[in-house]
């Protein structure tokens, strides 16, 4: 019992970790973002963010082998890389550029309700009432942030931006239900994943003829931290969280204080006066977020009682 207590600990004090991590990601894309082009951040993350992986994978218990990258990996790597980082990264990356932190940062957490409505028709789901509630909810949280509160004439602050940040949730999404199918080792399967994102992103930026060069000291920095602490290491910290957790629902459970966290950390290292209309709003959408959760927990107990 009290190795199991012990195990529980150190689940919550890993999660709250990786959930401080991810909370400084809003800003580490804004401010980062003042110095080089999305598309070239992107492109150095997904490299660093690969080698920081091949290092941890490579010191694991379980290390990628050259004889397990065959065609079939490198296939399903090449699919998911498409969608993240590459397709991904670029378009919230692009979000971030074109709004204010706290409201890309804070439309981006509704991926759990684009997972719910994609699950319709990819995995076959039926939806129920409460569960339309539950997105509806999130969704009027969504009209509020990207009004700023002026719902009456329902005019978005800025429509691409809102679009884009929306869209990232769906493509994450969309790379979430891929990932449940593949069954590979976590680490040196978003490592491959990563190396296949920097290759589309070089090619993107090659294509589009802008000219590529090396970062500064304070893009590198931004590089540096993201990829670590974004696409490498709290990824790790939070599995390690997951497997010494007796109950992942409870760990899981607080990643909702990442965003409400991400705020306080916006105001104070990027300098946004912080709208009571964000706020609001992603207290709309975490609420239908948890509601949902909540509902599917429901589901699967029912399906273990028959």
């Amino acid at each position: 019992m009290n190795t199991e207590k012990a195990h529980q600990q150190k689940a919550y004090l890993l999660a709250l970790l990786a959930v401080a991590f991810w909370s400084t990601m809003s800003s580490a894309f804004k401010i980062t973002l003042r110095y080089i082009p999305f598309d070239q951040l992107l492109m150095w993350c997904a490299l660093m963010g690969a080698i920081v992986l091949f290092i941890i994978n490579q010191l694991s218990a379980r290390r990628l082998k050259i004889s397990e990258v065959n065609g079939k990996a490198l296939l399903s790597s090449a699919v998911m890389g498409l969608f993240n980082p590459f397709l991904y990264y670029l378009i919230l990356f692009k979000s971030y550029d074109l709004l204010e932190a706290q409201i890309a940062g804070t439309l981006n957490y509704t991926w759990p309700i684009a997972l719910v409505l994609l699950s319709i028709p990819f995995l076959k789901q039926k939806i129920s009432w409460l569960s339309l509630l539950a997105i509806f909810i999130s969704f009027t949280g969504i009209v509020i942030i990207s009004t700023k509160g002026n719902i009456t004439d329902l005019k978005a602050t800025d429509p691409l931006g809102i679009s884009l940040a929306v869209g990232s949730a769906f493509i994450w999404a969309i790379y979430w239900i891929l990932n449940m199918k593949d069954k590979r080792e976590e680490t040196g399967k978003i490592m491959l994943n990563l190396v296949f994102g920097f290759l589309y992103t070089f090619i993107y930026i090659l294509i589009s003829g802008v000219k590529l060069t090396l970062p500064g000291t304070y893009a590198f920095m931004g590089i540096i931290y993201i990829s670590m602490f974004e696409m490498s290491i709290t990824f790790v910290i939070w599995l390690k969280a997951l497997n010494f957790s007796s109950d992942t629902a409870k760990v899981s459970n607080l990643i909702y204080l990442s965003p409400f966290l991400a705020l306080f950390i916006i105001h104070l290292a990027v300098g946004e006066k912080i709208h009571v209309s964000t706020i609001s709003g992603l207290v709309f959408i975490v609420a239908g977020i948890i509601l949902q959760q909540m509902l599917g927990r429901r589901r699967k107990q029912l399906k273990k009682q028959k």
